[in-house]
C-alpha cells in the first residue's frame, strides 16, 4: 500500500485556498544521471529507436546508499511541511498491479492483456512535484565530504521550479548524515522556490499543453463554420470559459492544426479529483461530440502534461 504523508504545509498559503484544495504532492527520485552513472538503466526499442530509462528497481535493490538517501532527504521535506510519496513503496505496488496483469486473460480467447514499454512506463508512481537528487562522495584523507544537486521539476510540464547545490564539511559520518546535514545548511533556498511555485499553481492553475489536430479522412476542418461561427472560434470560446481566469497562449492556429500552450487548468474538479491533461481534454472532447458539433475524435496523452486531441473519428 502507498503512503502519503500529509501534514500541516507551513507555506504562506491563504486560509481559504488550503480549505478549498489539497496539497500537491511531492516524490524524491534519483536523478537520471546519478542512475547513468551507477548502471541502473534500461534499454527498450521505441518503435526502432533505442532509449534508455532509470531502472528505479534495480538502484533500490543494489546501492546501499540510496534508500538511506531518499528516506533521510523525505524526512527532511516532511519536517518543511511538505506531502510526500514514498517511492520505493510505489514501486512495490506497481509490480503487484504488473502481476496481476500479467495473470489476467480472456475467458473467450486467453488472450492477455496488451501493454507496451511505453505503457509500462506510464504505470510509474505519479506526483506533482519530483525532487531529484545527485550526489558523489569526495575523499580527503581519512574523512570524506559530499557534493549534491537537488532539483525539483512539474511533473506535468518538467519545467524546473527549484534547485539548490552545494557541499558538505569533510567527516566520517555516514554519507546520508552528511548529505542531510549539507541539504540542511542549503535548503531555504529550494524551500522558498517551491513555495512560490505551489502559490502560482494554487492561484494561476496547473499548466498543461493541448494540441488540436484533424485526420486527412475529416472532410471538415478547424475553418468549418457552425451556426455562422469558425469552429477554432468555438474551442476558443470553450477555453475562455473553462480554464482558470481564462489564462492559454494560442501559439498557432492553421485550418488543420490548432496549438494551445500555458493551458491553466484547475488542480481539482468539481468533485475534488485530480485534474490531469487527459481529464481536461476530455471535457473539450465531449463538448465538440454534442448538439450541434457532433464531432468524433480520438484523445492521446504524453505523460500527465500533454493531451492531444485528432478530430474526425477515434
Amino acid at each position: 500500500m502507498k503512503k502519503i504523508f500529509l501534514l500541516s504545509l507551513s507555506l504562506s498559503f491563504s486560509v481559504g485556498i488550503l480549505g478549498q484544495a489539497k496539497k500537491p504532492t511531492l516524490m524524491v527520485l534519483p536523478s537520471d544521471n546519478w542512475c547513468m552513472q551507477r548502471y541502473f538503466m534500461t534499454e527498450f526499442d521505441n518503435q526502432g529507436t533505442q532509449q534508455l530509462v532509470p531502472n528505479y528497481k534495480q538502484a533500490f535493490q543494489e546501492d546501499i546508499e540510496l534508500g538511506q538517501v531518499i528516506s533521510k532527504i523525505g524526512s527532511l521535506m516532511i519536517e518543511k511541511g511538505f506531502p510526500l510519496k514514498d517511492v520505493e513503496q510505489e514501486l512495490k505496488a506497481l509490480e503487484t498491479r504488473r502481476a496481476e496483469d500479467n495473470m489476467t486473460s480472456s475467458k473467450t480467447s486467453g488472450s492477455s492483456i496488451s501493454e507496451s514499454p511505453l505503457d509500462i512506463l506510464k504505470k510509474r508512481a505519479k506526483a506533482d512535484i519530483i525532487i531529484q537528487i545527485w550526489w558523489k562522495v569526495n575523499k580527503l584523507g581519512d574523512k570524506k565530504s559530499v557534493s549534491f544537486i537537488l532539483e525539483a521539476f512539474d511533473a506535468y510540464t518538467s519545467k524546473r521550479i527549484a534547485s539548490s547545490t552545494g557541499n558538505g564539511t569533510p567527516s566520517i559520518e555516514i554519507i546520508p548524515v552528511q548529505l542531510e546535514k549539507a541539504i540542511v545548511a542549503n535548503i531555504n533556498p529550494f524551500v522558498e522556490q517551491l513555495q512560490a511555485h505551489f502559490e502560482d499553481m494554487f492561484t494561476n492553475g496547473r499548466e498543461i499543453l493541448l494540441t488540436i489536430k484533424k485526420w486527412d479522412s475529416w472532410a471538415e476542418d478547424m475553418e468549418t463554420e457552425y451556426n455562422g461561427e469558425e469552429l477554432t472560434d468555438i474551442i476558443k470560446s470553450w477555453m475562455d470559459k473553462n480554464t482558470v481566469q481564462g489564462r492559454y497562449n494560442m501559439t498557432d492556429a492553421t485550418e488543420n492544426f490548432i496549438r494551445l500552450e500555458q493551458v491553466r487548468i484547475p488542480i481539482y474538479d468539481e468533485d475534488n479529483r485530480a485534474l490531469d491533461s487527459r481529464e481536461f481534454a476530455k471535457g473539450l472532447r465531449k463538448f465538440l461530440r454534442g448538439e450541434p458539433y457532433h464531432i468524433e475524435s480520438k484523445l492521446m496523452t504524453r505523460g500527465l502534461g500533454e493531451a492531444i486531441i485528432v478530430l474526425g473519428e477515434k
